[in-house]
């Protein structure tokens, strides 16, 4: 199998995976809490947090971790993501999207596909899907370029707390948007508010692109680079290096 073909599954299996944690413990959440909102949330965020974590680990080093097609696009301005492999990644992201639905909906007993009547929309929630999304993609360009290693848990977290700081919860994914409109449980959206998130998505990702990589570009030492007078600080230099190649793995044109 190609590098690129261990990259796009990488990427479907783990959109897939992603949405099944996210809508699964929605449901688990929901049926547990007894009416209880603010604990079904608190339980979904938790796994969700809990889950990103887990898929970024072990599948980042494969394909970079995306699992969501606004982070493709932010590739893809940054100039890390071909064009041709943008699209395929959010091809395979997309179509992993309604996978995670279907095997959540199978392990819950609920219909595969089932059109969500929750309504999400109006100004507020656009605006909080906006941030939410800027902050996602800076804080995962920020810490890709400072403390690679720690991507995972940082993106995580920011997610985790995303659940309770936004009026929307967060969903920062346009594939986990769509695939939300395809389940009429805890976490779904009407299938006409989708447009509304999208488009907020979309554009708070593309700002953060814009501001983060600026903001967050390291300046070219003067004179070449200089030698490390210190092993241990040149070790620490060398391991970051490779981590960041590592991560960065999904977002090049390997083929």
């Amino acid at each position: 199998m190609s590098t690129r073909a261990r990259r796009l599954v990488a990427e479907g299996l783990g959109t897939a995976l992603l949405v099944a944690i996210v809508i699964g413990s929605g449901i688990r959440a929901e049926r547990l809490a007894a009416g209880d909102t603010a604990l079904a949330l608190l339980a979904n965020s938790l796994a969700t947090g809990a889950g990103l974590v887990a898929l970024l680990v072990s599948l980042g080093p494969v394909s970079g971790g995306h699992f969501n097609p606004v982070v493709s696009l932010s590739a893809l301005v940054q100039g890390t993501l071909p064009p041709r492999d943008a699209l395929r990644y959010v091809a395979v992201q997309l179509a992993g999207a309604v996978c995670g639905v279907m095997a959540a909906h199978a392990m819950f007993g609920e219909p595969a596909l089932a059109w969500s009547g929750q309504a999400r929309t109006g100004a507020s929630m656009w605006w909080s899907e906006c941030v939410a999304t800027f902050g996602l993609v800076g804080v995962g360009i920020g810490t890709l370029r400072s403390r690679p290693q720690l991507v995972p848990f940082v993106v995580a977290g920011y997610i985790t707390a995303g659940y309770w700081f936004t009026s929307s919860t967060s969903f920062a994914n346009p594939a986990l948007t769509i695939a939300c409109a395809l389940t009429d449980t805890f976490t779904g959206i009407r299938p006409v508010d989708v447009p509304g998130f999208v488009l907020a998505q979309l554009g708070g990702g593309l700002a953060a692109t814009l501001v983060f990589h600026w903001l967050c570009r390291k300046p070219a030492p003067a004179g070449g680079a200089a030698p490390a007078s210190n092993p241990a600080r040149a070790d620490s230099a060398t391991t970051a290096a490779s981590t960041r190649r590592s991560w960065q793995a999904g977002a090049t044109s390997a083929d």
